[in-house]
């Protein structure tokens, strides 16, 4: 069994750009204990007002599966154990664990304590012992523990021999710094453990890389627990990413760290934290990176059809992740054939005459089209060539007009559309040209479609193709879309800008349309 100690909270909210509040620390704590996690490392309670608070409100969260750590230092070099504030503080967190670091590099000893190594043993010893006096479960944070041994092993290993005489529950070995790597963990794990007899963990930072690797191998060597933050977030290059090592540990190592049902909840933390943190997920992120098992080659897709084994090491879905088959101009007939069987429609495959379809799509490809991530754009275009989707209306032309009066820009757009034989010819002002097409389409198509109203932009995005072309370069637009249920994308490509965006607004009104009738 492994423990899984999640240091998001703190270690994670060191990441530059990150600040969780309050209510986002317990908001994660409730995910986290979810999913299974063993500890959940809250915060540093003598270091600011916030980590104070969440202690205190944490308490009425009825947790199942975690306990919850309060992190902090040993005590002052000027201070006896009983008098000073950040163990006092730790102590009134209130928490049936505490985590305490202490130094194991002489370097630090010397330079950042100023005190002798002897003292700093005392510190250890006096920090561990009183907290274990009362009543706590003691996990010892060994600081700069792999810096320490590889400048002073016998020192390093000191340190953590007095924590554990103290009746330290767990050893942590700490590559703070994140620059070992992972045959010198190995090494010294071994080496620590002819001394130690305490259940150890790890503590891998990732400024190497090799936060995960070195958490594997120290799990491979016969650690027993694992720190880490969920993304990998942390200061600097962060931490071990949790996401990583747990299905690693489990899936490849067949050691349990989750029950298997929580597993498939890690999809859905992953992105929940990126959520709360107002951070873009990180796609091609293993496990859990919408990327990770997208498959787009089309030789790569004829054998995933086969046996999904020969171009994915494990099913997506032990992880709550799924699997993609994209279309482009990589694409090949397997694509093709598992997107039609994907969108559900009831065809003969054997008789559909897919290669005009291919072509098709990589011509538009070519042009600058890209429906990786348009696929409400390219199931229109599928079932258009199929001739089993008729579009509900038809724009026979738009203009858009700015004019600048004094300060003020105006635009206007107007445009004129068929729904069935019924002509309608309208206009609307707005704050940009698309945001003018777009209301003038909108205002044109409601008295047909009320359903229009549910139907909100929420993305836009213009790429520029051939930047060496100046101001008349190709561009793509892209544009999601949201009917409060269900979300999707659609793409517009052209020198253009307004004839661009043209064509995913229309994708994207249309598509939202044959959701409704659906």
């Amino acid at each position: 069994m492994i423990y899984v100690y999640d240091t998001t909270l703190r270690d994670g909210a060191q990441r530059e750009g990150i600040s969780f509040s309050v209510e986002d620390k317990l908001k994660i704590t409730r995910k986290l204990d979810e999913l299974g996690i063993h500890y959940i490392e809250g915060g540093w309670p003598g270091s600011n007002p916030k980590d104070a608070a969440y202690f205190k409100e944490v308490k009425g969260l009825n947790l199942k599966n975690a306990k919850i750590v309060a992190f902090g230092s040993t005590r002052r070099v000027d201070k006896t154990v009983s008098e000073d504030a950040n163990i006092r503080a730790l102590l009134e967190a209130d928490t049936p664990s505490i985590a305490v670091f202490g130094k194991s590099w002489s370097l630090h000893v010397k330079e950042v304590l100023r005190t002798t190594l002897e003292e700093n043993l005392k510190l250890i010893a006096d920090s561990v012992g009183y907290l274990k006096s009362k009543g706590k479960e003691v996990i010892f944070d060994a600081e700069h523990f792999f810096d320490g041994f590889k400048d002073n092993p016998q020192y390093a290993i000191a340190t953590l021999k007095v924590a554990e005489e103290q009746g330290a529950d767990w050893i942590v070995l700490c590559d703070t710094n994140g620059g070992s790597i992972p045959s010198f963990i190995a090494e010294a794990i071994d080496e620590v453990k002819k001394y130690v007899k305490a259940p150890l963990g790890i503590h891998a930072h990732n400024d190497s890389d090799l936060a995960v690797a070195n958490t594997i191998i120290a799990v491979e060597k016969g650690v027993r627990q694992i720190q880490g933050t969920i993304n990998g977030y942390g200061e600097r290059c962060g931490n071990a990413n949790l996401c990583s090592c747990i299905p690693i540990i489990q899936l490849k190592l067949n050691i349990k760290c989750l029950p298997e049902e929580s597993l498939k909840k890690l999809f859905e933390i992953s992105h929940y934290v990126d959520d709360i943190a107002n951070n873009p997920p990180v796609n091609w992120q293993p496990f859990v990176g919408v990327y990770a098992f997208a498959h787009k080659g089309g030789v790569h897709v004829n054998a995933i059809l086969k046996n999904p084994r020969t171009y994915e090491h494990i099913n997506p879905e032990l992880v709550g992740n799924r699997r993609r088959i994209l279309v482009s101009e990589l694409a090949g007939r397997s694509n093709i054939l598992y997107k039609i069987q994907e969108l559900g429609l009831e065809i003969d495959l054997n008789d559909l005459n897919v290669s005009n379809l291919l072509e098709k799509i990589k011509q538009l490809e070519y042009q600058g089209y890209e429906f990786e991530s348009a696929e409400a754009s390219f199931e229109l275009l599928v079932k258009e060539m199929l001739g089993i989707y008729k579009p509900p209306f038809e724009v026979q032309g738009f203009r858009v007009f700015i004019d600048k009066i004094d300060d003020k820009i105006i635009c206007e757009g107007t445009v004129k559309i068929n729904v069935n034989g019924v002509l309608e010819h309208t206009a609307s002002e707005g704050d940009g040209p698309v945001d003018a097409l777009d209301k003038a389409l909108r205002k044109a198509l409601i008295k047909f479609f009320p359903q229009l109203s549910e139907i909100k932009l929420t993305d836009y995005k213009v790429r520029v193709l051939e930047g060496s072309q100046g101001t008349s370069a190709t561009v793509r637009v892209l544009i999601e879309s949201t009917n409060g249920r269900t979300t999707w994308s659609t793409v517009g490509v052209s020198s253009n800008i307004l004839e661009a965006s043209y064509q995913a607004l229309v994708d994207s009104l249309t598509y939202g349309l044959s959701l409704a009738n659906d």
